[in-house]
């Protein structure tokens, strides 16, 4: 609980006061497309999960999304994998093959961020000479990274070679600190077993893998086109123009160290839609995507939560 009043506590005032000045249609809007958002998630979840447990439900999927959309706030970002592989065990996979399935779903996660975002860049290359000129640095950098960090995941995910690579670079480093790095070698060494295993059983499917990147598209499409559904009356932007700029906004914003995205998303939001609609039109709008994408799944997922434990307790009496 102290975790989640520091999480929100520069944000609730100025985000209800947005609130209360946006028309409830955006605001239903904008709603909608965060759920659709989770129940996109959820259907990911529940592909995955089926190959370990056929008995695993779509709505376990949902409910799992808002599940971890709960924890990521309350543990500020870092406990999001912890709580899915805890629920997945609930649900009959084991913790390996949880944490092996985690990590895959992840690396098909940001994979799929870059295949969207060098698409949406393709379609929209001339707005964004346009009007970036001056952030032709930001865009490459946010491309680069986000293209190598893509790159790495996949190699960590799928190439034996290189995770002995990896394994020999710690060895030796744990060397050169006479041992003192022995714990993190070990737990090295484990992840790399662990996902070596969720690759042969998962990455061998390929229909399983293309489909749940074009689920990815299709759930970033939900969250990337919010500040269009906002904006929409107050300029002339497109749907594919909004959606560009916002994933060049979550690309900077998450190579920005805040806990849980907060602050960085803001910021990045700000600084880019300033120059098409205004600061103070980019700023409150940045506001209203903050609320859809982070306390509204987070306030659903409280309650996924407590309903969660509380079948728990009433099942283990």
């Amino acid at each position: 609980m102290a975790a989640i009043v520091y999480t929100f506590r520069d944000s609730v005032g100025p985000i209800w006061q947005q609130l209360k000045k946006t028309s409830p249609v955006v605001i239903l809007a904008i709603c909608v497309a965060s759920i659709l958002y989770e129940m996109v998630e959820g259907w990911i979840t529940y592909s995955f999960a089926g190959h370990y447990n056929p008995a695993f439900r779509y709505r376990e999927g949902v409910e799992s999304a808002f599940y971890c959309s709960f924890y990521r706030v309350a543990t500020l970002g870092s406990g999001a994998g912890l709580a899915a592989i805890y629920y997945f065990h609930e649900k009959g996979i084991d913790y390996s093959k949880s944490t092996g399935m985690y990590m895959i779903e992840y690396v098909v996660h940001k994979v799929s961020i870059a295949i969207l975002s060098v698409l949406l860049l393709i379609f929209n290359f001339g707005f964004f000479e346009e009007n970036y000129s001056s952030y032709m640095w930001m865009l490459v950098l946010g491309y680069g990274i986000t293209v190598v960090v893509a790159f790495f995941l996949l190699l960590f995910c799928c190439s034996e070679k290189f995770h002995r690579l990896i394994l020999w670079l710690v060895k030796k480093v744990n060397e050169k600190f006479k041992g003192k790095l022995e714990r993190l070698k070990q737990q090295i060494e484990e992840y790399c077993t662990i996902l070596e295993g969720a690759s042969k059983d998962l990455l061998r499917d390929k229909k399983l893998i293309f489909t749940a990147v074009l689920k990815n598209l299709l759930k970033f499409s939900c969250w990337y086109s919010i500040p269009f559904l906002v904006l929409y009356r107050e300029c002339d932007l497109t749907l594919f123009q909004s959606m560009a700029v916002m994933s060049l906004t979550a690309m900077l914003a998450a190579v920005i160290p805040a806990p849980a995205g907060i602050g960085s998303t803001e910021f990045v939001f700000t600084l880019l839609f300033a120059v098409l609609i205004g600061t103070g039109m980019a700023g409150s709008t940045s506001l209203l995507y903050r609320f859809a994408t982070f306390v509204f799944p987070f306030l659903v997922g409280a309650v996924v939560a407590l309903n969660h434990q509380r079948r728990k307790r009433k099942n283990d009496k």
